[in-house]
């Protein structure tokens, strides 16, 4: 019987698992066998999201997560019906490659058709046409290519102004924020910009939950992580014991801390995470039980002293 429960995406999305599962310097690292077995448990337990990108570089070493996902999900024998996929489109090599180029592309690497969620990459430039994204996505909702879409780490005041012009080409707009968002970074998923977004109808995707394994114990992760907004990484590592310290006390472990709280957002959609093993897949949906066992005001309470970029990062966003 699944266990994970389904949320809806934004006002117009699918309904999602409360948990997905990423597929950053992931599927690349495992034996292929380990693989299926953890996506084919993964599914049987009710998770029915995965985020699936191409995440290689010119000029660094090839990358193949996303193309042994579509070998993956083969093995496993999922029909296309019973996964939903989500795949990014990035904004760094706009317009000269178009979206709609860059969805083919994905598309061809993960072996489908079309993409259930598309979410467009951090804004790193100042002279991104908005009104022209907005337009292409709206083409490709229309045929079909992508059920809905949604930004990654994007300011609130951009959301606002791409979502009107999504609006006015016909399309719902965005209806996921893909936030950084732990028991240390809350200062953008808990501030008032998204407050205010959320209330009509935007859904997070909370992601980084456990700062690259850092806040899992890891605090010395081997592999590459994410950005550093604020420049806490230290506070968080610091951070790491202490929350440790209150997930021993509830019989949890540190993952299953951090993941619950991620739930207790009453806008969280779903939760990001990647695994490259079976037993972190297990740990994580564990969560789901620490959750249930604990209360949401009472885990909030009790991370709260662990809060790093309060006063570091603008809750506005980038």
């Amino acid at each position: 019987m699944p266990i994970v429960p389904r949320r809806r995406l934004g006002t117009a999305g699918p309904e999602v698992s409360a948990l997905s599962l990423g597929s950053w310097h992931t599927y690349d690292r495992m034996d292929f066998g380990d693989a299926v077995a953890m996506v084919r448990h993964a599914v049987d337990l009710g998770v029915n999201l995965f985020d699936v990108a191409v995440y290689g570089l010119p000029g660094h070493p090839p990358v193949f997560t996303d193309v042994l996902f579509s070998a993956i999900v083969r093995a496993a024998g999922l029909a296309r019906e019973e996964y939903l996929l989500s795949v990014k489109l990035w904004l760094e090599p706009y317009p000269a490659q178009s979206l709609r180029d860059q969805l083919a592309n994905a598309l061809f690497r993960a072996g489908a058709e079309h993409a259930d969620v598309a979410v467009l990459g951090d804004i790193r430039r100042d002279d991104l046409d908005l009104r022209g994204i907005a337009e292409e996505l709206a083409a490709l909702e229309a045929e079909g290519l992508i059920g809905c879409w949604g930004v990654n780490n994007w300011s609130a005041t951009a959301i606002r102004t791409v979502r009107d012009h999504a609006r006015a080409a016909g399309s719902p707009g965005p209806q996921l924020a893909q936030l950084k968002y732990s028991p240390c970074r809350r200062a953008i998923p808990d501030g008032e910009p998204f407050a205010a977004l959320f209330t009509e109808g935007l859904t997070m995707q909370a992601s980084d939950v456990l700062e690259g394994g850092i806040l899992a114990g890891r605090t010395s992760p081997s592999r590459e992580i994410g950005r550093d907004p604020g420049g806490i990484r230290d506070r968080i590592t610091g951070a790491a014991p202490g929350l440790a310290a209150v997930a021993a006390e509830l019989g949890a472990t540190p993952a299953q801390l951090c993941v619950a709280f991620t739930l207790t957002h009453p806008a969280t959609a779903t939760v990001l995470f990647g695994a490259s093993r079976m037993r972190q897949l297990t740990e994580n949906v564990g969560a789901l039980d620490l959750l249930d066992r604990v209360g949401a005001d009472r885990l909030r309470e009790l991370v709260a002293p662990y809060w790093a970029d309060r006063d570091a990062v603008d809750p506005e966003g980038p």
